[in-house]
């Protein structure tokens, strides 16, 4: 899977949408068909975090993070319309990407894992513009929102690397529905 997921944990995709019996997409494509397929693209994992309107600290599971660009340094990630906290990234002028390492695999379950608070127990760090900051990652990237594009039933955000750390480990990958190690 190239997008967000609202969990890790080899859950299924839900059906297309009601106008679209056959569950075909836009040009045919079987909507089960196209998720399988990528599912085979090994991403990274990683936990976006932002602050919503009323402060408090919100975050949520991605594998779509990329980079874009080395000058300016642009990367981007898509949050899927409708998961929660998606109304919070889609109006949030910062964003942190944490990306995880290979012993993180229960943080990844935990912010993916809709109705908890996510930040249970977890004393989040103050980063630039009042980002909650996880204090254990394989790299970090404190971003201010450059674009917004429409990308279906995803947002896609730009964001502009304000600061940035990486430490050295294993990477955390999603391939096929499953969590794996290098």
């Amino acid at each position: 899977m190239a997008h967000e997921r609202a969990a890790p944990n080899g859950e299924t995709a839900t059906a297309a949408p009601p106008h679209d019996p056959a569950g075909a997409g836009a040009g045919g494509v079987d909507a089960r068909r196209l998720r399988d397929a990528l599912g085979r693209y090994a991403t990274g994992v990683a936990i976006v975090t932002a602050r919503a309107g009323d402060g408090r600290p919100v975050g949520m599971t991605v594998n779509s993070f990329a980079a874009v660009s080395l000058a300016p340094p642009l990367v981007l990630w898509s949050a899927q319309r409708g998961v929660p906290p998606y109304d919070a990234f889609a109006v949030a002028d910062h964003y942190a990407v944490h990306v995880l390492h290979a012993g993180q695999q229960a943080l990844s379950d935990r912010f993916a894992t809709p109705g908890i608070d996510r930040f249970a127990e977890l004393a989040p760090l103050d980063g630039l513009a009042g980002l909650p900051l996880l204090a254990d990652y394989a790299a970090r990237f404190q971003c201010a929102v450059e674009h917004r594009y429409d990308g279906g039933d995803h947002l896609i955000l730009v964001g502009r690397v304000l600061a940035v750390d990486a430490r050295p480990g294993e990477p955390l990958v999603y391939h096929a529905g499953r969590y794996h190690r290098l």
